[in-house]
């Protein structure tokens, strides 16, 4: 297999966008990873894009990349529509990587967009229900509650921090200070949907979704997308000196074993790890899946970067900080970035490579970081995340 090279990035500023639509939105990072790859449309030979919930929002299946992308000067092009819940995206991207990688392409497009702003607003989390098997919605947790105002996974985050904190002591204040630091982190980059600081009182004192979760702790609904364009190392050297390099990717799906064995991520990570021939040790900076803030911290468990229980000594080390050891989230997370489902896992990309580059503007990391990670979970089966991306880049 050859080694495949991210040579543009591209996004949308994530927010709340009523008056626009899937296309406007694929269009806008679309240029933006073309201007960042400095190729043409022409030089691009196919086109993997994610998206989760279009059916339900807008009525558009079957064909959503090639909508998104029609009027673009791509129409004739392969085109592959991926779904594949909040991991969308990101599986998107390591299907790019696989057609670069397997020598099939040379130049590829992986997209993410997604539109989860409607004049109904119980119709987004009506669409993340089907990110669970509907016929055992009785079985989530929480029992399934037909919520009209909030995301039915957030009981399934509620009842895992609760897990946390009964089996190591871990305080609300430390969850809460990992969505006070992505607030801080998202108040620094101009894409982010929030980018208003919060303080600790103010995440605390935000009203509850499912206990201990507060509101500033969960990630928002959102519209955005966005796009990485990925090359053969062949030609990248014809565009760029200082390449990054996808050392691995890696897609997992949930396993029936539950609490007897490793965790979707644990297992993803194990893999990518050795793919890329690192150790957790290595990594400098990641973008995690925080759509709700324990779910951050145990991601840190989960990927390696602490031990089990460890968590909260991260946090309340300030090592997770932009200025720490491993830096996490340096761009809001999903928290204050916003969480457009499709769109996510290639933003978190996109982050990396800015980071590795060192264009990261405010919230650029110290230092040259050399090893970046991407950790995308979406959908929930078997007790645990139906799906896990994790992408591993390095400069």
């Amino acid at each position: 297999m050859q080694k495949v090279v991210v040579l543009g990035v591209g996004m949308t500023r994530f927010g709340k966008y009523p008056e626009r639509s899937l296309k406007e939105l694929a269009r806008e990072a679309l240029h933006g990873a073309l201007t960042d790859a400095g190729i043409s449309l022409s030089q691009i030979e196919a086109a993997y894009v994610g998206n989760a919930v279009a059916g339900i929002i807008t009525g558009q299946e079957c064909i959503r990349g090639q909508v998104m992308l029609s009027g673009t000067g791509l129409e004739g092009i392969p085109m592959f529509n991926v779904e594949n819940a909040c991991a969308s995206g990101s599986s998107a991207f390591h299907m790019a990587w696989l057609a670069v990688a397997s020598g099939m392409y040379d130049v590829v497009l992986a997209l993410g967009a997604e539109k989860m702003i409607h004049p109904e607003r119980t119709r987004a989390f009506q669409a993340l229900k089907g990110a669970a098997d509907v016929e055992e919605l009785d079985k989530f947790p929480g029992g399934g509650k037909d919520r009209d105002n909030q995301s039915l996974f957030m009981d399934y985050y509620a009842l895992e921090a609760r897990k946390h904190m009964e089996r190591y002591g871990t305080s609300i204040e430390t969850f809460a200070k990992i969505a006070v630091k992505n607030s801080r982190n998202g108040s620094l980059n101009p894409n982010a949907q929030y980018q208003k600081q919060q303080t600790l009182e103010d995440v605390l004192g935000s009203r509850i979704i499912s206990d201990p979760l507060r509101l500033l702790m969960c990630s928002p609904l959102s519209d955005g997308a966005a796009a990485a364009i990925l090359c053969s190392e062949k030609i990248s050297r014809q565009l760029t000196n200082h390449p990054v390099f996808v050392a691995s990717s890696v897609v997992y799906s949930s396993n029936p074993c539950g609490d007897a064995g490793p965790s979707n991520t644990e297992r993803a990570a194990a893999k990518a790890y050795a793919l890329a021939g690192i150790e957790p040790s290595d990594v400098q900076v990641a973008e995690v899946h925080d759509a709700a803030a324990p779910g951050e911290l145990w991601a840190y468990e989960h990927l390696g970067f602490c031990a089990p229980g460890d968590g909260a000594r991260l946090v309340e080390s300030g090592a997770t900080e932009i200025g720490g050891r491993i830096p996490i989230n340096p761009s809001g997370g999903l928290i204050a970035k916003g969480h457009p489902v499709g769109a996510t896992g290639i933003a978190q990309i996109a982050e990396i490579v800015w980071q590795l580059r060192g264009e990261a503007g405010k919230r650029q990391i110290p230092g040259q970081a050399r090893i970046g990670l991407a950790h995308n979970a979406g959908g929930f089966l078997n007790g645990e995340s139906a799906v896990v991306a994790i992408h591993i880049l390095t400069r």
